[in-house]
């Protein structure tokens, strides 16, 4: 497909060019070991095998220096060659079986094995002769599982295939996952719990439906196709109906008959049934096919049979071309799953456009259209423009929908003739297509609903011309990495990788030597934490699985073929000498082939003027003088000039991880064993701590070098986080080997075990802690493509500095590991495992640390490994599954619980003090640390709570016995039990399991000796214990114990005004005591009990003091001010506090006087302000209440008066309101009143006795008096304006209703009131 002018050689030169091979080639680099290619199968499964190539697959497992070239090695002699494909996993032998007994039975070429992969479930398959084969091809340990499936006889299409047919398949296989948890599993370790599986011939048209393969339902459900289906109209072609049709009928029916066959196939669960399924296919005359599939039967529906094919595309000669391979591909697109009816739209891509169909999931299965998209047409915004010049035909070959179903992508071709040149060739593009914004995809009909993503991806502008076989056997996938990249596989069986990244496009072409077959089906490794997919994977025809890594599409990934944009010339016809003219312009780029041919190209500059990221030259230069220098030292034990070689190389600009010191320091650590692929399962344990030990004598000499080199000096004050990380690796290494020393004795245990049933390698390989070594190794081989030919405990045990990843498994796959339907004692034998490799890896870290302490920098900010939130999390999640145990699981037996108990203890020991770490590095940096803080208190206080608890039912349990010391007995085994628990709560500040200690065991020493050690910047325990006290009201306990602990009682009362008064008293403070009194009765109730600082804790105890508490608050601070002396201030503060008190009063008096309904929301010892209570008196209208509200105004201060001056005239307003002035003024002049009997009516109005009250001789009020607010009478009544009409008493009553007829009797009455006289006067 993407070869250059210059054709493959065919089977026969290759064949002769392997006869001269000299003795050098026999260690070819991809030429297995002597021992490894002998073989019982040498002589018959490929006839004239020759000495290299690939490895024969049918060998045991390879070493991997048996397939790394000299020449490929890096410089550090174990790392393979990142741009090479990595052998990921073998065929389960009963395939390879099977394919040898088939490819006996066959003649070489004629032999058809078909094969897929599924990204979904990452299970993959091949069809041999009439068995179907599937296996998980990701797990190392699953690949033995395979199941075998057998093709009813009368499916299989006994048809010649042809020699020459690329598409020489023909089965299309689907899967159907019938767990709807195992796609997200499958991101953590994939494993289907139950798959259907769907098969259908290409050309019989049958369909074979096996509705779980899991439960070994090996018994089909078969369907064909109705034959009279196959008959169309040849109109199907042109639309039109030509003359010669009727004679031409029978022709083109027994053609179509041969060629409409099922081009692609999709399967869909449905949801709310039992192994349900519908599947659609569409066939090369145009229709769509739906097949419902069911245990009981397949229904089939032929829903489209008239999809239209433009067909218009003219060739050289002006005739019509045939569109017989479309409709090409389908596709699932979004899913809609609503509780009504849940939908799911899929794509069909035609010879011209996109169609996008919806399906209801329900009873029904009804299909609709939705929308059509042109690609190929005039517009070339809308896809891709036709009618160019030179331009003969576009295939739109297949279409792929990304994982998130927003970007659409459709590999095709476009035949062409250069009118210079009149050469013929075929350019291979890419169209990226995407949704419009604002589109409704939900709805039914748009015009217009996709646009280009990216410009058009031209992947070979002139390649090869094919024909239309070739070209249909092309297949797109889309997904893997590196981002944004896709795969074509191609019928000659090669796959090539296409990276289009910053309008430049690389190829990579995985192509393996003739003997390992075609490429059959090219998948994307799960997907990653960060959320992208991981590397392509390729199943071929007979060397198993391969991984292409990303670093070998970005540093081996070549420039398509033919560079030039201009069609002079075709690749296919170029002479020699412009093939070198061309080599001397693009450097040492291998034009010939853009394939595996290329991976010992010696000149990789190339990629990394294309943009590819590499380390610096400096870096390397500077790391590869450490290793020199370093090996020198361990041959002579000499660092002469050292120190001065690697500063003068750059070795100390960089810090942290990327500094040459802590890679080197990385690489000791994590080297892999060149021996130890050799062998696998528990073979590989018996050697694992002998690799260990080696790197650890290593990475010790490493640090020697160090430190005489004098390096160690210069780390420590410039490079103090690479100097960590480098001591971090000591630290991960020793407790790598202490896991692998608790690993030997959880075997060692239960290989003693008496009867044990099971056998060596079992025991070796069995328990929480192997799962988990399982499950850390898979994801190391994962997330590292190169790692994929290794096992899962050897790539654990090398990669050190990853030791980390134990706590991240434990956090997102503990479900893996401990099963929730596991009984009750397995998974606390389990979880207590797992809580000892996780105090053992950190706790072997801490002895490190105390051992190497003078090697270690200057901790100021350095966050521990073991403290950052990976390995926190981790713990925490096997500790509240520990907790979650011992809560929901009461009726363990004791040895059950107490075993629990002493692994939780040791676990939230170690868990605390990682917080500790985490919370100083972020206190010495100045971060922010509140949310980590709460979330350590938070744990700490779970933790320590059911410890406790724990500790009491325990002792609760011992001591069952009742007698007349049973409660002292209880005691002691109380107080025995938490002797182990208590230092942890002390160190971490645990106060509530303190107190609760302290209380329980009724121990007040140990409560003042807590107390005393336990001071803190902030009080500590000391304030924790008062405020303890405080809610239970033992407030005299608490003043008593306060007295061997003034400050912090100090402190405490401080923000306790109720017991700050008392302290102040003991203390003398006198007046300071009157001052906290009249603050505490004049208070509100949410703030009368404390006054706390916004960073206190303000869950405390709620006192709400009554009215009659306020009042003898106020009484308190009377006799203390007092007390104080009698001075002028002490006077005042006194007439202050009595006018507080009458306020005080007067709320009682108007709360009295309130109409019943209206006190029940009075009730309570709520104080209200003066200017509430005066708008409550105003609002009740009731001529006492208008009275108190003077009073009150009374009571207040001169610039309570100023500020409420407003309320102040209203009250004036509403003592004029309550009497009827109209009927007084008529009374007077009727019945003639003397002055006497004028005063005796005006002394019961309301205006006099408030200006009596307010005005009079008697009157009080504290500082100045009314007159300085509102004056009772205006001074000057001639020239009053607009702004002094509410200037005085007198102005307002001249705004009254009534003032015109009695004004005189008003004034008379304020007037009156202001004066004393007497009665009879």
């Amino acid at each position: 497909m993407f070869s250059p002018g210059t054709k493959r050689q065919n089977l026969n030169r290759r064949k002769d060019r392997n006869q001269f091979q000299t003795p050098s080639d026999l260690h070819s680099p991809v030429t297995p070991l002597a021992e490894n290619r002998k073989s019982q199968y040498d002589n018959n499964y490929v006839p004239n095998r020759p000495s290299t190539g690939t490895p024969a697959p049918w060998a045991t497992r390879l070493s991997v220096l048996a397939r790394i070239p000299p020449a490929g090695k890096s410089e550090k002699g174990d790392e393979t060659d990142p741009i090479k494909p990595v052998f990921v996993g073998e065929f389960p032998q009963v395939v390879r079986d099977e394919q040898i007994s088939f490819l006996r039975k066959h003649v070489s070429g004629e032999a058809c094995i078909s094969g897929g992969m599924d990204k979904g479930t990452c299970l993959s398959w091949i069809i041999c002769g009439d068995r179907l084969f599937i296996w998980n091809y990701l797990s190392a340990t699953d690949s033995n599982k395979c199941a075998i499936l057998e093709i009813p006889s009368n499916v299989l299409d006994d048809g010649d295939t042809g020699r020459n047919s690329y598409n020489v398949s023909s089965w299309l296989l689907s899967i159907v996952n019938w767990d709807s948890t195992s796609r997200q599993a499958s991101k953590v370790a994939p494993h289907c719990n139950a798959v259907g599986i769907v098969l259908c011939n290409q050309k019989t048209r049958a369909i074979v439906y096996w509705p779980n393969i899991v439960e070994r339902v090996t018994t089909p459900v078969t369907k064909f196709a109705s034959s009279d289906e196959l008959v169309v109209a040849s109109s199907l072609f042109d639309g039109k109906t030509t003359p010669n049709s009727q004679q031409c009928s029978s022709k083109v029916r027994s053609s179509l008959a041969g060629t409409a066959s099922f081009n692609s196939l999709i399967t869909c669960a449905v949801p709310d049934t039992q192994q349900t399924c519908v599947a659609l296919a569409c066939s090369s005359n145009g229709e769509l096919w739906q097949f419902y599939c069911s245990p009981s039967g397949i229904h089939c529906n032929k829903v489209y049979h008239d999809i239209p094919n433009v067909a218009s595309q003219s060739s050289e000669n002006g005739q019509l071309a045939g569109s017989k391979g479309y409709p090409r591909s389908l596709i699932w697109g979004f899913s809609l799953f609503s509780v009504k009816e849940p939908n799911s739209q899929f794509f069909l891509l035609t010879d011209h456009e996109i169609l996008c169909f919806n399906i209801k999931l329900g009873p029904d299965l009804n299909v609709s259209k939705l929308w059509s998209h042109e690609i190929v047409g005039t517009d070339g915004d809308l896809g891709i423009k036709k009618d160019l010049a030179g331009q003969k035909r576009i295939w739109p070959l297949d279409v792929q929908v990304d994982d998130q179903n927003k970007v659409i992508v459709v590999l095709v071709a476009t035949f062409c003739k250069d009118r210079v040149s009149s050469s013929s060739y075929t350019q291979y593009s890419l169209l990226t297509m995407q949704y419009k914004s604002g589109t409704n995809i939900h709805s039914d009909v748009h015009n217009r609903v996709l646009e280009k993503k990216a410009p058009i991806q031209v992947i070979i502008p002139k390649a090869r011309v094919e024909d239309e076989d070739f070209l249909f056997s092309m297949k797109l996938r889309v997904g893997g990495k590196p981002p944004g990249s896709a795969i074509i596989l191609s019928g000659d069986g090669t796959a090539t990788v296409s990276h289009y990244h910053r309008s430049f496009t690389r190829l990579y072409q995985f192509d393996l030597p003739y003997d390992a077959g075609k490429v059959l089906d090219a998948s994307v490794l799960p997907a990653a934490d960060d959320g992208e997919d991981g590397a392509w994977v390729v199943l071929t025809e007979k060397a198993g699985i391969w991984a292409i890594p990303e670093k070998a599409v970005l540093l081996g990934g070549v420039e398509p073929p033919e560079r030039s944009l201009s069609r002079k010339g075709s690749s296919n016809e170029r002479s020699a000498q412009e093939e070198r003219r061309n080599l001397s312009l693009v450097g040492n780029v291998a034009p010939k082939r853009v394939s595996s041919d290329a991976w010992d190209a010696g000149d990789k500059q190339k990629a990394a003027m294309t943009g590819i990221a590499r380390r610096a030259a400096r870096d390397e230069e500077s790391e590869a003088l450490l290793g020199h220098l370093f090996h020198e030292f361990l041959l002579s034990g000499k660092v002469d000039g050292s120190f001065k070689k690697l500063q003068d190389s750059g070795a100390f600009e960089k810090d942290g991880e990327t500094s040459v010191f802590a890679r080197t320091s990385k690489f000791i650590v994590d080297t892999l064993a060149k021996h130890w692929t050799t062998t696998r399962g528990a073979e590989i344990v018996s050697m694992i701590s002998t690799q260990l030990r080696d790197k650890q004598q290593k990475h010790n000499k490493f640090l020697q070098f160090l430190a005489l080199s004098k390096c160690h000096e210069e780390l420590c004050s410039r490079q103090r986080l690479s100097l960590q990380t480098i001591l971090e690796h000591g630290e991960k290494l020793s407790g790598m080997i202490q896991l692998r020393e608790l690993q030997n004795m959880i075997s060692q245990s239960r290989s003693t075990g008496v009867g044990s049933p099971h056998s060596h390698s079992e025991i070796h390989t069995s328990g929480a802690l192997w799962d988990l070594i399982q499950l850390v190794g898979e994801r190391a081989r994962r997330n590292t493509v190169l790692l994929m030919d290794r096992d899962n405990a050897e790539v654990f045990y090398s990669k050190v500095s990853d030791l980390e990843e134990v706590f991240y498994c434990l956090d997102r796959q503990l479900q893996y590991v401990i099963s929730v339907d596991q009984p009750d004692g397995i998974q606390i034998q389990r979880a207590c495992e797992l809580s000892n490799a996780c105090v053992t890896v950190v706790r072997t870290a801490l002895q490190y640390r105390n051992e190497h302490h003078m090697w270690y920098p200057p901790p100021e900010g350095l966050t521990p490994w073991y403290s950052q939130p990976i390995a926190r999390n981790g713990m925490w999640t096997i500790a509240s599954f520990m907790l979650q145990l011992s809560n929901e699981k009461p009726r363990l037996d004791m040895s059950a619980k107490l075993d629990v108990y002493a692994h939780l203890e040791e676990l939230a020991e170690v868990l605390l003090e990682a917080y500790t770490g985490a919370l100083t590095a972020r206190f010495e940096r100045g971060e922010e640390h509140k949310g980590l803080s709460n979330e350590y208190w938070n744990r700490r206080d779970a933790l320590l709570e059911s410890l406790y608890q724990q500790v009491r039912g325990s002792g609760a349990a011992d001591n069952q016995v009742m007698d007349e010391s049973a409660e002292e007995k209880n005691v002691e085994i109380l107080k025995k039990l938490s002797s182990s628990l208590l230092p942890i709560a002390k160190r971490h500040e645990g106060y509530k399991t303190m107190w609760k200690i302290c209380c329980d065991i009724n121990d007040s020493e140990l409560l003042r000796s807590l107390m005393h050690e336990s001071m803190g910047p902030t009080g500590g325990f000391c304030q924790f214990v008062f405020k303890q006290l405080y809610e239970k009201r033992q407030l005299s306990k608490l003043l008593r114990l306060g007295e061997e602990f003034p400050e912090e009682l100090s402190v405490f009362v401080k923000y306790h005004r109720d017991l700050l008064w008392v302290h102040e008293v003991f203390l003398h403070q006198f007046s300071a005591a009157s001052e906290t009194l009249h603050v505490l009765a004049l208070s509100d109730n949410e703030d009368s009990v404390s006054a706390t600082e916004d960073d206190e804790d303000t869950d405390c105890f709620a006192f709400e003091p009554t009215l009659s508490d306020r009042r003898r608050f106020l009484n308190l601070s009377k006799i203390a001010a007092m007390a104080a002396g009698k001075d002028d201030d002490s006077v005042t503060k006194v007439k202050r506090i009595e006018a507080d008190s009458k306020i005080l009063k007067l709320q009682e008096k108007i709360i009295e006087i309130l109409p019943a309904d209206e006190v029940k929301q009075y009730i309570g010892g709520s104080l209200f302000r003066p200017e509430e209570l005066i708008e409550l008196c105003l609002k009740s209208e009731n001529p006492e209440l208008a009275l108190q509200a003077f009073d009150v105004f009374a009571c207040t201060s001169s610039s309570f008066r100023k500020s409420h001056r407003n309320l102040l005239e209203e009250c004036w307003k509403n003592a004029a309101n309550l009497d009827d002035w109209v009927q007084l003024y008529q009374a007077s002049i009727a019945e003639g009143w003397s002055e006497g009997e004028t005063l005796q009516q005006l002394r019961d109005t309301l205006l006099f006795q408030a200006s009596s009250r307010c005005y009079g001789p008697d009157a009080e009020t504290i500082d100045e008096g009314f007159d300085e607010v509102l004056p009772l009478r205006q001074e000057n009544m001639e020239v009053l304006t607009l702004k002094d009409m509410s200037s005085s008493v007198e102005a307002i009553l001249m705004q009254h209703k009534d003032f015109p007829y009695a004004g005189k009797l008003m004034l008379t009455a304020i007037m009156l009131g202001s004066v004393k006289v007497d009665v009879e006067d």
